[in-house]
């Protein structure tokens, strides 16, 4: 008796379940993204909003919530009710701020769920045209102690700063130093003007002075060869293991989002993601697609970024500030 009680208990929640998200979305949703408008994440994620809107009947809604290294934005979706009506774009700072950040009022394994994958932006390492005859040069230099490394940063934590403190770890730990700058031009003039010795940056930023002959891309950070610069080698190709570091863009609920929703929309952002035309809109930004995942292959992603980054942290000297 009590068996089948709970059989008819569990196929009324599945029932229910099921209910729920056929008819999810019945509102507009609210998307966060947690840095300023008018960033790659922020071009992302308006891109996908239009998508699924179109996909899904409803508006999903763009708000913009910068502030704290991403932790503002991202602690409000944390905290939101898990109905599916509050979603967020988060970006690799997703994993790297719980080690560069001091106090945190969220838990990303606990309090987030992730969906899927959008893009992936491959990272150049960008140097003076002419300064290295390749990345091996540079690190050689740096180790014999002829070169005094300076390279630039976008902040304490950023993406620039453990994309070069990975580099840096899998090439021996040469010796260097990081300089903050506000934006991306400025660190890119310290470079044409040979004042800097290198700067991880989106390949969109300097493709266009690589291909003019005014800067060099010594490599690539992504695990593949990037389509916007296919004569550049990557990290690991140029003989550097455990250098590769994603700048990846995907979509996350509040934990304890119906799965029947979870599922729904990632069958929907994978298809759009999938298709040609979001593709050519992410390629006009430098976004390349990372390999598709089901979603519990994307939560082992993230988990895994959780961890690397951790390590790539404490490796590194870099604290929570």
């Amino acid at each position: 008796m009590t068996r089948h009680f709970l059989s008819a208990l569990a196929a009324l929640a599945c029932t229910a379940g099921a209910a729920q998200a056929q008819s999810w979305p019945s509102k507009p949703v609210r998307v966060v993204v947690p840095i300023t408008a008018g960033s790659g994440i922020d071009i992302v994620a308006r891109a996908t909003a239009q998508h699924l809107a179109r996909e899904l009947g409803q508006p999903f809604v763009v708000e913009n919530r910068p502030g704290a290294g991403t932790t503002i934005g991202i602690a409000s979706v944390a905290s939101a009710p898990p109905d599916g009506y509050t979603l967020l774009f988060a970006s690799t700072a997703l994993t790297t701020t719980p080690t560069t950040v001091a106090t945190i009022p969220y838990d990303v394994a606990r309090d987030l769920v992730p969906i899927a994958p959008l893009t992936n932006t491959p990272l150049v390492m960008a140097t003076h045209l002419g300064k290295f005859k390749s990345l091996a040069d540079l690190v050689t230099q740096a180790k014999d102690g002829k070169l005094a490394v300076n390279y630039a940063i976008n902040g304490y934590g950023s993406a620039s700063h453990f994309t070069t403190e990975r580099f840096r770890l899998a090439a021996g730990a040469f010796p260097a130093q990081p300089i903050t700058f506000r934006g991306t031009p400025e660190a890119i003039t310290e470079v044409l003007a040979d004042r800097l010795t290198f700067y991880f940056t989106p390949m969109t930023t300097v493709q266009s002075l690589v291909t003019e002959k005014k800067i060099d891309a010594l490599a690539v950070t992504s695990r593949k060869r990037s389509a916007g610069l296919p004569n550049v080698p990557t990290t690991i190709e140029a003989g550097y293991p455990n250098s590769d570091f994603d700048f990846w863009v995907g979509l996350f609920a509040p934990a304890k989002t119906p799965p029947e929703i979870v599922a729904r929309l990632h069958e929907v952002t994978r298809k759009i993601s999938e298709s040609a035309e979001f593709r050519k809109q992410m390629a006009a930004t430098g976004g390349e697609p990372l390999d598709p995942m089901t979603q519990a292959q994307f939560t082992a992603y993230v988990n895994a970024e959780l961890k690397r980054n951790a390590e790539i942290a404490k490796a590194a000297g870099l604290k929570p500030q």
